[in-house]
């Protein structure tokens, strides 16, 4: 998985291609808590994403409680119809603010 990272109009954007899985979410936690340091707002384009696995979920789990913690809107976008299906049958669609 890459992360290619950018900011517009104050919304750290992290657009993730690829898969999230066991060996690559830590480079995802690493990220975010970078990102958590400064940032206000942040999105995941997750329109280039694959798979989502559950150490994956973990991550993204412990991203919003953090992003929440810290007063940080934690987004994601476009995610495709497998990966939402995952999200819901596991109820994080009900935890992440997917849009």
């Amino acid at each position: 998985m890459t992360i290619n990272k950018s900011i517009e109009n104050e919304v750290h954007i992290l657009e993730l291609d690829g898969r999230l899985d066991t060996n690559t979410s830590p480079i995802l936690e690493n990220e975010l808590n970078s990102v958590f340091e400064t940032a206000k707002k942040i999105t995941m384009d997750f329109s280039k994403l694959d798979y989502v696995s559950s150490a994956g979920l973990r991550v993204l789990l412990l991203g919003q409680k953090t992003a929440k913690e810290k007063n940080i809107y934690m987004a994601l976008t476009g995610v495709s119809q497998d990966i939402m299906e995952v999200f819901e049958m596991t109820g994080f669609s009900d935890l992440l603010n997917i849009e």
